[in-house]
């Protein structure tokens, strides 16, 4: 009914295994790729949880969903897997048709190298594609092609405990942007795929000149059970040839009007190093252009020593109208908030609203409401550098991100979307109009 064609250019031992998988519908009738599952086996190395994600599909790699499991009955070369399904807007295959190739990245979350050698599903030397029955396919819970770890070569239509079917997941709304963040690194190739950019280099705020790609990372994340996390780490020896600051953001500008809600660890001390640093750790979203005649800013910052002559700890939230002229809204809160937060900003009906784990901070009105498309960006950096000495590390992370264009969405709508999505192993989803 199904064949599966596979390929790989990564070597036994490296950091990351990319497997390519290509589904050909061999039958006389259509099938529904969102029926469709398939396995690729591995065998987990060391105790660290393992990530995995889309780098690149011509059915867009936020069709493709992909979960981690341990398995049911583990086999030689085989006590976990890869599971592979499809959105129910993927649409279907007809007979003849094949998916293309899915580009699938598999690491540890921990970013150790791989040992692939024992890996059921890994050949090194298909590096073209090839049929492979060393991976499995499913409609909808029934083996229909490959050899299953436990023994069982027969693809007759028995539905195997193994792979029972799913219920589908739902489609996402039509204007959406979710992330959670399951990227190997700040080069991985997925990131641009997905809109997203490492700023490294010029400029401000903070000391200028000194973005840094090395700070950014994604470890596991809040519950520490296989998800990950953004981290921005900001580093300084108080001097400027000794900082680092980091910036992570999206390529095109993304927000304009409705609800942008993100789970947010503060660092609230150093994670290294002596305390007393004038460091800012921001979330927010802001025009390209700084001279723009529509010029639009929304932020929260949060200062756990304080800055610009102020004590700490203290949290901002600012609209901006014109960054040159300084013309704003500001409202400060002195609050101490090390741990993680649920931070929304929605920007509705000609108010702007910030709120922090469901509570109301700040509203301001249609004077300082978006007038143009910006960009979402989370940064650390310094304010200044109060004293110089040894090294110390500031750590900044983002569990997940969730942005519905248009609309006000409450954080509990917003928390049930993200775990709809996680549940379902969709990773990323971009429904947004392009601009």
């Amino acid at each position: 009914m199904l064949t599966v064609r596979y390929r790989t250019d990564a070597p036994a031992t490296a950091g990351v295994a990319t497997p390519w998988l290509e589904v050909v519908n061999t039958s006389g009738k259509t099938v529904n790729l969102a029926d469709v599952t398939l396995r690729y086996y591995y065998t987990a190395d060391g105790d660290s949880p393992y990530g995995s994600n889309c780098v690149q599909t011509s059915i867009g790699c936020s069709h493709v969903t992909q979960k981690t499991g341990v398995a049911e009955d583990p086999a030689k070369n085989a006590d976990h897997y890869l599971q592979i399904g499809f959105t129910p807007a993927t649409g279907s295959l007809a007979p003849g048709r094949s998916s293309e190739g899915i580009g699938l990245q598999l690491y540890r979350v921990d970013h150790k190298k791989l040992n692939q050698a024992n890996d059921r599903s890994f050949n090194a030397e298909d590096t073209t594609y090839s049929p492979s029955k060393l991976v499995t396919a499913y409609v909808r819970g029934a083996l229909v092609w490959g050899d299953e770890p436990n023994g069982d070569t027969s693809a007759s239509g028995r539905v195997t405990s193994s792979a029972a079917p799913e219920p589908a997941a739902a489609a996402p709304p039509k204007a959406v942007l979710f992330d959670d963040f399951a990227y190997t690194g700040p080069h991985d190739p997925a990131l641009s795929a997905n809109g997203w950019a490492v700023r490294s280099g010029e400029g401000g705020p903070g000391i200028k000149d000194t973005w840094s790609t090395d700070g950014v990372s994604f470890p596991a994340g809040e519950d520490g059970k296989g998800g990950q996390a953004l981290q921005l780490r900001a580093r300084t020896d108080g001097t400027e040839q000794g900082t680092r600051q980091s910036e992570f953001h999206t390529t095109r500008p993304a927000f304009f009007t409705g609800t942008l809600v993100a789970r947010v660890y503060f660092g609230n001390e150093p994670t290294s190093g002596t305390d007393g640093d004038h460091i800012a750790e921001s979330l927010f979203t802001i025009s390209p252009d700084h001279a723009s005649s529509k010029y639009s800013e929304l932020d929260y910052e949060y200062m756990p020593n304080g800055g610009w002559g102020r004590l700490g700890p203290r949290l901002d939230t600012t609209s901006w109208r014109s960054s040159e002229r300084g013309d704003r809204v500001t409202s400060s809160h002195a609050t101490k908030l090390g741990g993680w937060h649920t931070m929304v900003i929605t920007a509705v009906d000609g108010t702007t609203t910030y709120s922090l784990d469901g509570k109301d901070l700040f509203t301001s009105g249609s004077r300082y409401s978006p007038r143009e498309r910006m960009t979402i960006n989370v940064s650390a950096w310094f304010i200044d550098l109060p004293f110089k000495g040894a090294s110390r590390t500031w750590d900044m992370r983002v569990d997940w991100l969730y942005y519905e264009s248009g609309k006000a969405v409450s954080p509990k709508a917003a928390e049930k979307a993200v775990s709809d999505f996680t549940t379902a192993g969709t990773h990323y989803i971009n429904t947004l109009p392009k601009p």
